[in-house]
């Protein structure tokens, strides 16, 4: 094809290409990139729902004409935004009509009803001169008005237009309307004015029957006519379509109903349905909306050419459209998208409702506000329109929800071009000191629903002015890690860092403060795994959150899932911090989907430690991220577990078989073992504690698009040795997987190195409390062992933490401590007035401490606690290390105090690990 719709479509694939660049380069973006601007082209419309009236049902059909939006559906009333159902409730029955831009009714009110049955609206269409609104469905009286089945409204007037009463044996489902006023239907009925039109037929703008017959085996559910007005594109239930085989999709003659494009059982599986049909003009095409049953079906989007109506793109994800709309270059859909795999995407997962791609593209774009399911079936969204008011435009959706975007609201939203007021999430950080005069700041990239274009700017110690900023893509599913490393630093000093994220017009809030000390040598066993190429380096040292950083330079972060235990020790590395894993439902997986074609060689390799008797997957590759059902991997292989008596294995699937290595001894006795697995051109080998314990000649694994997961997942019974539990109980460290087999003797260089510590410099350990709990003066004999700490003067509350500090490493002193907390979501946390930080002299334990058996305090103050005025908020206080250090290697208590009369409340360690108070000391050279 060539002409002016071929070069649309290079200018806005090009577009896409560029985004697709943009989010290819994360890994080198600059301090000079530009700033991103609210909503990142193409999307037009801002994720942010405007306050829009809602139903008491279900919303089927919408259509729009001079502002005005027309409602149709099966529901008995309307009611404002906020209002709970039941409550302020106006009459209107199966239709309503709203204005665009406020989202309230306009007083066309008209009743659709029937003698028998439950009436309801399933389709409406306007005229090309917007004087007439067509109505079809499911009644026979529209405000005592006899129709059957379809209604023409004035819209001028808001009322039935006299001497147009086509019969329509059934319910009408799909309407348009061509340039000449003829109107064309499709649905369940198979007569119009009793004459024989099975499911598809069209009359005059007065009524009177036509020639055109299409002549499906079973029902229509969509329709639309070409813009040149020559052709009616259908799609529905059917098998055939005037004798001719084209199933659920058909190009007819808008004269006669003849086919004039067939599609056959291999475009559309037989499983599948056409729900809705659009075109447009601008891009030269139309585009069908797919519900399927089963992964083999089609759930999806068609891109089709008008000239020629070829195919243009297919999405094969999955979850039941219903409805598309093109808007300024972009496809907007409902659906309940759950699984786009098929697509190079994200695995199956919870349901999104609400989705945009370009015209040219089917990759999603960066638009992804959401409703629920809803009642009915339920599917959530039903139909679509666009519509412009007093300059703007607004997106209306209508379906069965009941939620939109988290917040309550029935059956009908709204979205527009402008303002943009969400800001992005927060960012997510982590700093470590991995070498010499490098502090390196990796943050998770943010969401926001419609901006996948995104500024970052990281602030140090405070300051107002950013040390970098750069810019980085992200999408509900492909979060990258993006990276600063700052090299204007000293070693011995420490630092904090924040990061900011924004779209151009909304800014988040700063991340949590991350320290960090700066070293003044490397980890030799770091330098180790990083010479010999890791590519995914998890090291395990974040004190909270759900961002593992990786330490190669591929940006291969992690996701902390349901909250582990952090920063345990022993750790396995001098030097780091250790991961625990409760054996049920905690792992950490790969924020990246990542490809493997055999037989290409790659290692993986971890430190791990337990007791368990129970074993557990403890690395591995699959093709899910989720724990629910479902939500699982359904292929995995490039496994690491430990069987139920302590062995380790090592098996890969290869066709129908999983070559496995099992090791000959157990390793279950508590103490860390160093475990690699490679395969390559000359098989496989199990490594542990640096010696090779078993090897297999296989050399090919499953290829396939997946997630690295540590910790646990799905494994198929046809392992050997398949172990009880799929999830590993124990801890883990130094997590690498290399895109090469190591040898044998890197294998043993990593494993010496493990007990050797960095040289000398600064470290920083984080440490959680043994034993928490607080006291109330005016319950004295209450024990408060709970998820709470709190503080006050009058009435008195004291609150007491015990830490095991561990000693200061060899040549080296406490230079500086902090107390790390967050305030608990009580309205009541936040407090104006200072609070104290002071040693317990006396003794107690979390169980039993009671006001009346409180323990002694010193008189010395080692902290003050000020301006931690907000609830569910993280704060930190530095505390005189020099009081502390004489404590280091012993366990030590210290109590929460106040005068005032405002209470602090804090998480214990009883709260989700992430809100867990933490001491956080950071040594220097004496």
């Amino acid at each position: 094809m060539s002409g002016p719709g071929r070069l649309r479509r290079i200018r806005a694939g090009s577009l896409t290409s560029v985004l697709a660049l943009a989010a290819g380069l994360l890994g080198t973006a600059s301090a000079t990139a530009p700033p991103a601007a609210a909503l990142t082209p193409p999307v037009g419309f801002t994720a942010d729902a405007l306050s829009t009236y809602q139903t008491n049902g279900i919303v089927w059909a919408l259509a729009e004409a001079g502002g005005v939006v027309y409602a149709g559906g099966t529901f008995s009333g309307i009611r404002p935004a906020g209002s709970p159902a039941g409550s302020s409730t106006t009459a209107a029955v199966n239709f309503a009509a709203f204005d665009a831009a406020t989202g309230a009714p306009t007083g066309c009110s008209l009743s659709f009803t029937r003698g028998g049955g439950t009436a309801t609206v399933r389709a409406l269409a306007v005229s090309p001169d917007t004087s007439t609104l067509y109505a079809g469905g499911y009644f026979n009286s529209v405000n005592g008005t006899a129709v059957d089945g379809l209604a023409a409204i004035d819209t001028a007037t808001c009322r039935t237009r006299t001497g147009f009463t086509p019969r329509f044996g059934a319910t009408v489902r799909a309407l348009d309307v061509a340039a000449d006023g003829t109107v064309y239907a499709g649905g369940d009925f198979r007569t119009v004015n009793g004459t024989p039109r099975n499911f598809f037929g069209a009359v005059t703008a007065s009524g009177v029957l036509t020639g055109w017959n299409p002549d499906a085996d079973e029902p229509g559910r969509a329709l639309r006519v070409t813009p040149d007005g020559e052709s009616v594109l259908i799609g529905g239930d059917f098998f055939t379509v005037g004798g001719a085989a084209s199933h659920a999709l058909a190009v007819t003659g808008a004269s006669t109903g003849a086919v004039t494009r067939a599609y056959g059982a291999s475009f559309i599986p037989s499983s599948a349905v056409i729900k809705d049909i659009v075109t447009d003009a601008e891009s030269d095409g139309w585009y069908a909306a797919g519900e399927g049953a089963g992964g083999a079906s089609f759930d999806g989007r068609l891109a089709m050419e008008l000239d020629g109506f070829g195919q243009r793109w297919r999405d094969t994800c999955q979850g039941a459209t219903q409805a598309v709309r093109v808007h300024k270059g972009v496809l907007y859909a409902g659906s309940h998208v759950h699984d786009c795999s098929s697509m190079g995407g994200f695995p199956n997962q919870v349901r999104k409702h609400l989705t945009a791609q370009s015209v040219d593209d089917p990759a999603l774009l960066g638009w992804l506000p959401d409703t629920n399911d809803g009642i009915g079936e339920p599917v959530g969204p039903r139909a679509l329109t666009v519509a412009s008011r007093s300059g703007r435009d607004f997106l209306w959706v209508g379906g069965e929800f009941t939620t939109v975007n988290g917040v309550g609201q029935q059956s009908l939203t709204r979205f527009a071009d402008t303002p943009d007021t969400g800001a992005p999430a927060v960012p997510v950080v982590s700093a470590s000191a991995p070498r010499a005069g490098e502090v390196r700041v990796s943050w998770r990239s943010s969401l926001d629903l419609d901006d996948s274009l995104l500024t970052y700017r990281v602030h140090r110690d405070g300051g107002s002015t950013p040390v970098y900023t750069t810019t980085g893509s992200s999408l509900f599913f492909s979060r990258p890690q993006l990276t600063f490393t700052d090299r204007d630093v000293v070693a011995g000093r420490t630092y904090s860092y924040r990061v900011t994220a924004s779209d151009g017009t909304n800014t988040s809030g700063p991340s949590t403060a991350a320290p960090v000390t700066a070293a003044s040598s490397a980890s030799p066993y770091q330098e180790k795994v990083l010479a010999d190429g890791a590519d995914l380096y998890w090291r395990y040292d974040e004190a909270s959150g759900a961002f593992a950083a990786d330490a190669s330079e591929s940006g291969n972060g992690g996701v902390y899932m349901n909250t582990p235990s952090y920063r345990t020790a022993p750790s396995a590395v001098a030097g780091s911090a250790a991961l625990s894993l409760n054996g049920t439902d905690e792992y950490v997986h790969s924020d990246r989907l990542h490809h493997y074609t055999s037989p290409s060689p790659y290692s993986v390799e971890t430190w791990f430690r337990t007791t368990s008797t129970t074993g557990g997957r403890i690395i591995g590759h699959g093709n899910n991220i989720g724990t629910a059902r479902g939500h699982t991997s359904s292929i995995s292989d490039k496994l690491v577990y430990l069987t139920d008596d302590g062995r380790l294995a090592f098996g890969v699937q290869s066709g129908s078989t999983r070559p496995t290595i099992t090791s000959a001894g157990s390793y279950n006795d508590g103490g860390w073992h160093h475990a690699v697995a490679t395969q390559g051109p000359s098989g496989m080998v199990l490594y542990v504690d640096g010696e090779a314990v078993g090897t297999n000649a296989a050399t090919g694994n499953r290829s396939y698009n997946g997630y690295w997961r540590v910790g646990g997942d799905a494994m198929n019974n046809a392992w050997p040795n398949r172990p009880t539990s799929d999830y590993f109980a124990g801890q883990v460290d130094e997590t690498a997987v290399y895109p090469s087999a190591l040898t044998a003797a890197q294998v043993a260089g990593h494993h010496a190195l493990a007990g050797t510590p960095p040289g000398p410099g600064g470290s920083t350990v984080s440490v959680a409390p043994d034993e928490d709990a607080y006291v109330n003066g005016v319950a004295a004999n209450t024990n408060y062992n709970d998820s709470q700490l709190a503080s006050r003067g009058t009435t008195a509350y004291l609150g007491y933490l015990r830490f095991t500090l561990p000693s200061a490493p060899a040549g080296q002193v406490l230079r500086s401590a902090r107390l790390t907390f967050r305030t608990s979501s009580d309205s009541t946390a936040g407090s104006a007035e200072n609070h104290s930080i002071v040693p317990v002299t006396g003794t107690w334990t979390e169980s039993a401490v009671t006001y009346s058996t409180r323990p002694t305090l010193s008189t010395s103050v080692l902290g003050t606690i000020s301006g931690a005025t907000s609830v569910s908020t993280d704060y930190s206080v530095e505390l005189n290390a020099s009081a502390l250090g004489g404590a280091l290697g012993s366990a030590t208590s210290l109590a929460l105090t106040s005068s005032g009369t405002d209470s602090l409340r804090i998480w214990s360690s009883e709260a989700t690990a992430a809100y867990r108070p933490q001491l956080v000391l950071t040594f220097g050279d004496e």
